[in-house]
C-alpha cells in the first residue's frame, strides 16, 4: 500500500511534464499564427482606420465648430445641433428621407422575395436570363439609368405622358408627384441585388425538410413560412440593412433629376448636407447633420436586427 502510494506520484510526473511541453508549443504556434494574421490584415486595417475611423472622429469634432471648407473653425458647442432642429429645410428633408425609407425598404424586400421565389422555380437557363435582366440596372450605372428615367418623365415628349394620355404634365416639377417619382426610380434600381441574393438563398434551403413537409400534407404557404423563411432570414436581414442604408443615402437621383425641388419637395438629409457644404460653405453645420444621419441609420439598423432576431426566435 505504502509502496503504491509512493510510486503513484512518480508515475504521474512524466505525464504532467509532457502536457506542459505540448501546451507551451501550442501557445507559441498560436502566437505565431496570430501575428501572421494581423500582418495580413494590417493593410486593410490601415485603410479602415485612415479612411473610416479617423474621418468619423473628425466629423464629430467638426460638428461642434462654425467653419467653412479650408477655414479655421470656431468652437460653438451644440449650436449646430440646436439650429438643425429649428431649420425647416432640414425638418422637411428628414421627413422626406423617412418616407423614402418606409416606402422603399418593405416594397423592395417583398417584391424581391416574390420575384426571387418565382425565378427559382424556373429552368436553369431561364433563371439565369431573368437574374441578368433584373441585375442589369445595378451594373449599368446611376447616371445612365437616371437619364433614361428623366426622358420617361419629360413633360413634353416623355413616354409616361404619352402612355397615360396626359400632355405637358411635369412629373418631376410638381410637389405632389416629384417624391413619388424618386421612390419609383429608387425601387427599380434597388431590386436587382436582392433578387439575385434571394435566388441563391432559396437554393441553399434544405430540400429534405421540404419533401418531408410535403409528404406530411403541408401547404405551400406552410412550407414557405415554417421551413424556407427561417433559413433565408440571414439574407433577409442583410437585404433590409443594405436597402435601408442606400435609401437613407439617396443622393445621385435627386441631384441629377430635381436638385431638391420643387420647393424642397425632394430634399433629403444627404442632399441637404451636400447643398450646405458646396452652396453655402457651412462645413460645421453639414458635419452635424452627418452625425445625426449616422445615428438615425444606426437606430434603424439596430431595430431591424432586433425585430428579425425576435421573429427568428
Amino acid at each position: 500500500m505504502a509502496q503504491n502510494a509512493v510510486t503513484a506520484p512518480a508515475e504521474r510526473k512524466p505525464k504532467k511534464q509532457r502536457q506542459s511541453q505540448f501546451s507551451g508549443m501550442s501557445k507559441a504556434l498560436i502566437r505565431r499564427e496570430t501575428i501572421s494574421a494581423y500582418l495580413f490584415l494590417l493593410p486593410s486595417l490601415i485603410f479602415f482606420v485612415g479612411f473610416v475611423v479617423i474621418p468619423m472622429v473628425m466629423c464629430v469634432v467638426y460638428s461642434f465648430l462654425d467653419m467653412g471648407l479650408g477655414e479655421a473653425g470656431t468652437f460653438t458647442g451644440l449650436s449646430n445641433y440646436v439650429r438643425m432642429f429649428q431649420d425647416p429645410v432640414f425638418i422637411r428633408g428628414f421627413w422626406n428621407t423617412v418616407i423614402i425609407v418606409v416606402v422603399a425598404v418593405p416594397t423592395v424586400t417583398a417584391f424581391s422575395l416574390w420575384v426571387g421565389s418565382a425565378i427559382y422555380q424556373m429552368k436553369p437557363f431561364t433563371r439565369s436570363f431573368f437574374r441578368c435582366v433584373f441585375y442589369l440596372p445595378v451594373v449599368t450605372g446611376t447616371v445612365a439609368v437616371t437619364v433614361v428615367w428623366k426622358w420617361i418623365f419629360n413633360a413634353y415628349y416623355g413616354v409616361l405622358n404619352q402612355v397615360i394620355g396626359t400632355t405637358g404634365y411635369n412629373w418631376l416639377g410638381e410637389e405632389r408627384t416629384a417624391l413619388a417619382c424618386i421612390i419609383m426610380i429608387l425601387f427599380t434600381t434597388s431590386i436587382g441585388q436582392p433578387i439575385v441574393l434571394y435566388v441563391a438563398a432559396l437554393g441553399n434551403v434544405d430540400q429534405s425538410l421540404i419533401e418531408a413537409a410535403e409528404v406530411d400534407g403541408a401547404t405551400k404557404l406552410q412550407v414557405f413560412w415554417k421551413i424556407k423563411w427561417p433559413q433565408i432570414m440571414p439574407t433577409t436581414l442583410y437585404i433590409l440593412v443594405i436597402t435601408t442604408i442606400n435609401s437613407f443615402q439617396c443622393f445621385a437621383l435627386i441631384q441629377l433629376l430635381t436638385s431638391g425641388g420643387p420647393n424642397h419637395a425632394t430634399d433629403t438629409i444627404m442632399y441637404y448636407i451636400f447643398d450646405t457644404v458646396y452652396r453655402y460653405n457651412d462645413f460645421g453645420y453639414a458635419n452635424a447633420m452627418g452625425v445625426v444621419l449616422a445615428l438615425i441609420i444606426a437606430v434603424f439598423s439596430a431595430l431591424q436586427f432586433k425585430i428579425t432576431k425576435t421573429d427568428n426566435g
